[in-house]
């Protein structure tokens, strides 16, 4: 689902500001749930440095906590991504900690940004793996990026679980690698089979971003389940991340008279596209995946976006009460609504706290086999139940943009 140098915050740089990649690591772990080497898109912060409205403590010593990493975009076009992510996990661990932790231990995490850039996740997975010796880590949101820090994870025998990223090949990477969402086949199909059989089309376009791995996973096999279900994809455009001009695409689509365009893009490209898609003539609905979700797509679609779907992982008017009670928690910390990565991320970290609570020891191996165990787990964005794969079984809703926002249209159930 979207560029400056990552920033490190440690306590002896933090007059310097940002740290070289060959520094060493961050020698303490902080008192809270906050990370230690944050890269907060505001400024580094320095190491045992209290969560917002948290006070200062002590840094513990390695007997008394369990750290874990998380790695997000907290800076660069996909940023809203991850500082949702981190708000979720942050939620997550502070919950934890104040019900008593995991075997007695506090959960901290420590955190770097990827800048939405794989190569940035790579690195910072090593970092997280090799030098603060984290026992998992969350992250990424982008199938791309995850990707990149599946490897590292894998090869280290260090459990990694991801919020969001909806690719199959995420979890190919190996049996240390988890998702908490739905896969990619299974948004396709919801896409296709509500395009075809809700809004009743028989021909659609399709747009996607050739150098995202999402994008492209999901364009395919929508392809592949409309025209299952009997309709036609008549056009097939795409374009490469960082493009601002859509208009030649768009123009080209028009032209074979779509009934809708299916773009799978990321929020910072659909909004542009939605205004070009209308400067063209081109006005037929746009429909999406979960990387439209963010209140930054409004903003950058404005009014051409009306009328179009796309499909996520929750809905905030579902009456659930254990979402219900989210909401309420997560709006009184942080004043906004949740977008599903924030619901996601602090799905993840439960699990991950609950997998530590189960297993023996919090070493890779036993780490792997609980999480792996989990099964109806009641998350804030839909019941969790983890197949052979790794990946999560639940329902995906869709969602229609009117009136400036995403209102609820349907639940699609595995």
């Amino acid at each position: 689902m979207r560029r400056p140098l990552m920033l490190c915050a440690v306590l002896a740089l933090a007059l310097a500001g940002c740290e070289k990649k060959s520094s060493p690591p961050p020698t303490d772990a902080p008192a809270t749930g906050q990370a230690s080497a944050a890269s907060d898109p505001k400024g580094a912060q320095a190491a045992g440095a209290p969560s917002p409205g948290g006070a200062q403590a002590a840094a513990p010593t390695d007997k008394d906590v369990i750290l874990v990493g998380e790695v997000g975009s907290l800076t660069g076009s996909e940023a809203t991504f991850g500082v949702s992510a981190r708000n979720g996990i942050e939620l997550a661990l502070d919950e934890a900690n104040a019900a008593g932790g995991v075997k007695g231990r506090k959960v901290l995490v420590r955190v770097y940004d990827s800048q939405g850039r794989p190569e940035e996740g790579a690195q910072a997975a090593t970092r997280l793996i090799t030098q603060d010796k984290v026992v998992a880590i969350l992250g990424e949101a982008a199938s791309s990026v995850s990707m990149a820090m599946a490897e590292k994870a894998q090869a280290g025998k260090v459990p990694m679980i991801t919020p969001t990223s909806t690719s199959a090949e995420v979890t190919k990477k190996g049996d240390y690698i988890f998702r908490v969402c739905f896969i990619d086949e299974f948004q396709g199909l919801v896409m296709a089979k509500f395009a075809r059989e809700n809004l009743k089309l028989s021909k659609v376009a399709l747009l996607r971003d050739n150098k995202s791995a999402f994008s492209m996973g999901l364009a395919d096999v929508f392809k592949d389940r409309f025209e299952a279900f009997g309709g036609k994809v008549v056009a097939d455009e795409s374009y490469s991340k960082g493009d601002t001009d859509f208009r030649a695409q768009l123009t080209a689509l028009k032209q074979v008279k779509p009934e809708a365009v299916f773009v799978p893009g990321y929020y910072t490209d659909v909004g542009i596209i939605a205004r070009q898609a209308r400067e063209v003539g081109l006005k037929v609905p746009l429909l999406g995946g979960d990387g439209w979700d963010s209140d930054k797509l409004f903003e950058l679609g404005g009014s051409a976006l009306e009328g179009s779907y796309f499909s996520n992982h929750y809905s905030p008017g579902n009456p659930d009460p254990v979402l219900q009670a989210f909401l309420t928690r997560y709006k009184a910390r942080y004043g906004t609504v949740p977008d599903s990565v924030a619901a996601l991320a602090y799905d993840a970290a439960r699990v991950l706290v609950e997998a530590m609570k189960r297993a023996p020891d919090v070493s890779g191996p036993a780490l792997r086999d609980a999480i792996a165990q989990t099964k109806d787990f009641p998350g804030v964005a839909g019941r969790i139940t983890l197949d052979a794969n790794r990946d999560a079984v639940k329902e995906a809703v869709v969602l229609k943009v009117a009136d400036g926002k995403a209102e609820f249209v349907t639940t699609v159930k595995p």
